[in-house]
């Protein structure tokens, strides 16, 4: 039996466990990793074949969660195994593997597969980060070539204390939810979400958190020193024959280079190339003149493919270079400068909201849809059971990049990319009292060149508004990249755009209102940022959020005061928790009544007594809003109402002047003389004006007609 190996560390007031050896041992690398009861396995393998004809470093990270890691069977009556990832598993996984990527060679082409399984879940600690670290050490331990490791950490800020790793609890607690990866000198991988923070804050919580992130890196370190494995060499030649293709190809490429810098140096920068169609149609031309050129140099034409392989990192070498020599990049703008803006709204009449944002060729359409509580979408996750009134969908379709493929459904990127637009707008959601509808944001990317996401978050802001959604403040986002070179030299870029997200890059979105961050999302090819490029990072953020707002105030500066004529009306009224049984009657049956009698869409009533009606006829509403105020209201004395004479008796009538509630109208109450019989005076069915006289400790009411006013009295009786 393999010998089991446990590694612990006390972080941020809990044990860190790491444990090898025990589970999973066929994988490259294994092992356990526990914070307070959250245990995840964290597995690494790699084939031991190449993968030929790609041209891409094959990477999968899975994220596995496991109902029964928080003792719960599935909610569906129909499908009890776990299935499809949910979307809350597929940001993890995405949230892993952007951390990791970096620190691979890209040049290995053989299958890596990282898997990270919750075995326990304890409700408190979020698997999310020890998924990662334990990614991270599974890595590390292997034989799978890695530059790791890396630690990660999340930061939250309750009371203006940094706490590290809150708790979920602790999170809601705190205006700051940073997560972050990389070392205590550099940032390889952010997520965030936050109400409104300066970006001072953000940085001084990057610098809380880093120092944090030695703990997990010393315990990986620790593990490896134990049971690590020799790393294997992937890259280089593994016999004579692959030996002289490799001295071959060397020869063709240092032949191509200059050529290919000087054509490159024409093409892209000779005369500024303002479309990604133009520059694509550049970097073919490019490789075409070097095919060419290598064929007169007496190159083979089966080798020419070695030199027209390192068009794209010799431009995006150029591009890096002539931003950090000259300060110019390939469509003429400057360093800090924002391609040109559009901001449009309310551009079809029968949606409840539309947005239409443009950055360049970005180009965004939001749409909102209002709908009633009961559309509120079910959560049904290890994680989480609960509902969520509002939600961001974000489509990419192929033909926003000019391309052909098949439509199979939202991606990983597509649910990525709506779930940080979602988390950039919720902080200035109204609340539910405020605003109790279900709200459904759509993005159409209709064309993309530079962080879609962020033109989403635009858009979204601008489709709310529109719909008359009274959200706190506009929000807008925007990508920062960076150019850097080997000897340490580096700069920002405002508006990240194709070429510019190469090697030695970034794509650092941020999205907030012009008081404050709301939403950051950062990935990098890169070993990793340093302290110095965040800051000027959110620097130069902040003066182009500011920019981008400025534009879409011009489009509409505040939501519009009143819903759109298709849009659903809701009316809200409180109850006392005691009475929903009564609106909602056995089986179903009064609150079916009120909506079938009445016509409104929906009425939805949540535990704690607030009752939301939903209609597009405000009548109808009206008439449903006074039918179950009347059904739960409870009479007070010297409250007059019109009632219905229900029941005769010697000593009286009965009324029913409230749904479901009668009193009695003593003789002595019947009328301004002496009654001797009932009858006299009223018959059943009778509708009457009575008034409260009295509520006995048993609830019983007295009522009176001759107190009440409107009543109408037959002839007094000479006798009485």
């Amino acid at each position: 039996m393999p010998e089991t190996k446990t590694f612990t560390a006390q972080w941020g007031g809990k044990d860190l466990i790491i444990e090898t050896g025990k589970f999973a041992n066929p994988a490259n690398g294994s092992c356990t990793v526990q914070y307070g009861d959250t245990v995840v396995l964290a597995t690494a393998c790699m084939s031991t074949g190449l993968r030929d004809g790609l041209d891409f470093f094959p990477l999968q990270v899975e994220y596995e969660e496991r109902f029964y890691a928080a003792g719960r069977i599935k909610g569906s009556r129909f499908m009890k195994k776990e299935g499809r990832a949910t979307d809350d598993a597929m940001l993890v996984a995405r949230y892993i593997d952007r951390a990791i990527r970096p620190l691979f060679d890209d040049r290995m082409r053989n299958d890596i597969q990282v898997i990270v399984t919750v075995l326990q879940f304890d409700g408190e600690n979020d698997p999310d980060i020890i998924g990662l670290i334990g990614a991270a050490c599974a890595l590390h331990i292997s034989d799978i070539p890695w530059d790791g490791p890396i630690g990660n950490i999340r930061i939250g800020q309750i009371n203006g204390e940094w706490t590290i790793n809150p708790t979920y609890e602790a999170r809601a607690k705190s205006g700051l939810d940073l997560s972050f990866a990389g070392t205590p000198e550099k940032v390889i991988m952010v997520e965030a979400g936050a109400s409104e923070v300066v970006e001072s804050t953000v940085v001084d919580a990057f610098a809380f958190g880093s120092k944090h992130l030695a703990v997990p890196i010393k315990l990986i370190e620790e593990a490896r020193a134990a049971v690590g494995k020799a790393k294997r060499d992937m890259v280089s030649p593994k016999n004579d024959a692959e030996a002289a293709k490799f001295a071959r190809r060397d020869e063709v490429q240092a032949i191509a280079r200059p050529f290919i810098t000087a054509q490159v140096m024409e093409l892209f920068f000779g005369t500024p190339r303002a479309t990604k169609v133009e520059r694509a149609q550049q970097k073919t031309e490019t490789k075409k003149r070097t095919e060419a050129f290598l064929l007169e140099k007496g190159i083979e034409a089966a080798d020419t493919k070695y030199g027209t392989s390192i068009v794209e990192e010799v431009l995006e070498h150029e591009v890096s270079r002539m931003i950090l020599e000259e300060q110019k990049r390939v469509d003429g703008r400057s360093i800090l400068q924002i391609r040109p803006l559009l901001s449009e709204v309310g551009l079809f009449k029968r949606l409840h909201g539309s947005g239409h944002f443009m950055r360049g060729e970005t180009q965004v359409l939001s749409t909102v849809t209002l709908g009633s509580p009961g559309d509120k979408q079910t959560l049904d996750s290890m994680e989480y059971v609960g509902t969520k009134n509002y939600f961001h969908h974000y489509n990419f379709p192929p033909y926003s990049v000019g391309e052909c493929k098949p439509m199979r459904g939202p991606g990983r990127r597509e649910i990525g990319h709506g779930a940080l637009a979602e988390k950039a707008i919720l902080p200035m959601l109204p609340e539910k009292e405020a605003f109790p509808y279900t709200i459904r944001v759509v993005s159409e990317v209709l064309s993309s060149n530079g962080s879609s996401s962020m033109g989403s978050t635009c858009g979204s802001s601008l489709a709310l508004m529109d719909a008359g959604v009274p959200i706190k403040a506009a929000v807008a986002g925007i990508a920062m990249g960076l150019a850097t070179d080997d000897k340490g030299n580096w700069k920002v870029i405002t508006d990240l755009q194709d070429l510019e997200d190469g090697a030695g890059g970034m794509d650092f979105k941020i999205a907030g209102t012009r008081a404050g961050i709301t939403a950051i999302q950062m990935d990098t090819k890169t070993k990793g940022i340093g302290p110095d490029v965040v800051a000027q990072t959110l620097t130069q953020a902040l003066a182009a959020r500011l920019e981008i707002l400025d534009v879409m105030d011009g489009a509409i500066a505040a939501p519009r005061n009143e819903l759109s004529q298709f849009a659903p009306r809701i009316i809200t009224l409180r109850i006392d928790p005691e009475s929903i049984g009564a609106v909602i009657g056995p089986g179903g049956k009064m609150i079916n009544e009120i909506i079938a009698t009445t016509g409104v869409g929906s009425i939805d009533i949540e535990d704690d007594g607030l009752v939301m009606i939903t209609s597009v006829n405000a009548e109808a509403a009206q008439q449903a809003y006074d039918w179950i105020r009347n059904l739960t209201r409870k009479a007070a004395v010297g409250e007059q109402f019109k009632g219905k004479v229900t029941r005769l008796m010697g000593f009286g009538a009965f009324v029913e002047f409230l749904p479901k509630q009668e009193g009695l109208v003593h003789v002595s109450e019947m009328a301004p003389w002496r009654v001797a019989e009932p009858g006299d005076i009223v018959k059943v069915g009778q509708e009457v004006f009575v008034k409260v006289t009295e509520i006995d400790n048993l609830g019983r009411i007295n009522l009176s007609m001759k107190q009440a006013t409107g009543n109408v009295f037959p002839e007094r009786p000479k006798n009485a």
